[in-house]
């Protein structure tokens, strides 16, 4: 597990939970499940990789338990895989793993959309999500780009998709959701996501000095999903939520090379 033994002292950026993850997770395994996954997506642990709790759990800094708890969910997710033998290993995922998550999560997410405006949104929920858009819009509206700013868009953009899956009050839905999160969503998958990369020529995954125009294109569909909620129209929300999680798989297909 030399690639995880080398980055003991990287400093993982931690999140309250990542898209979906189950409330009844202990606080200490939420954070290590969302730091390991980011670890296997990202390919900072290699596919192949034995995943000893030992070791993870002094580069952790955490003891044992959060990180078998952790490694039992990745397993249910199918990020890694179990054997008798070889313990737990992490599963390559291919390009084809992603698009399927991504259509399966289109679906997912479009029914969450839905579901939050039958409920009836909190006021106070809603005002939260607003809130998110319009400081992401506020980041944009400054026409600068780096891998930093990218991050900081990427994380308001979770906390949205998040605040719409809470408000869908679907257990079973969040919980189907989580199996679908195989690839980065804390930045571009097409620079993140070792198997979408090696893909993608490298002149469609640098940065730019300017917001791209998907990330643009995004914002605004987040914004038009935020109309479709204050009008109470779950139809067009679901519709909505359900195009928009597609134009990644869209924009994706259309720039990786065919090998």
């Amino acid at each position: 597990m030399a690639n995880v033994t080398n980055m003991a002292t990287m400093d993982e950026p931690e999140q309250e939970d990542t898209l979906a993850d189950p409330q009844q997770t202990e606080p200490a395994t939420h954070s290590v499940l969302m730091r390991l996954r980011e670890m296997i997506v990202t390919g900072k642990i290699a596919p192949d990789s034995k995943l000893r709790a030992e070791a993870l759990a002094t580069l952790l800094d955490v003891s044992r338990t959060p990180i078998r708890s952790a490694l039992a969910v990745l397993s249910a997710e199918g990020l890694v895989k179990y054997s008798v033998n070889r313990g737990y290993t992490v599963r390559a995922v291919t390009i084809g793993d992603v698009f399927d998550s991504i259509e399966v999560r289109a679906t997912l997410e479009g029914m969450a959309a839905r579901a939050a405006v039958e409920l009836g949104w909190e006021p106070d929920a809603l005002r939260r999500s607003t809130d998110l858009v319009a400081q992401a819009r506020a980041i944009l509206d400054r026409g600068e780009w780096s891998e930093q700013i990218e991050y900081e868009w990427y994380e308001l953009n979770r906390q949205f998709h998040r605040s719409i899956m809470v408000a869908s009050r679907n257990e079973v839905l969040r919980n189907a959701v989580r199996m679908t999160l195989i690839y980065p969503i804390l930045g571009d998958a097409a620079r993140l996501c070792p198997s979408l990369a090696a893909c993608i020529s490298p002149r469609n995954r640098q940065l730019g000095a300017a917001p791209p125009s998907h990330i643009l294109e995004s914002q605004a569909e987040h914004e038009a999903l935020l109309d479709a909620f204050r009008r109470e129209d779950g139809e067009a929300a679901r519709r909505l939520m359900a195009d928009h999680v597609l134009a990644t798989k869209r924009r994706l297909h259309a720039i990786v090379i065919p090998r």
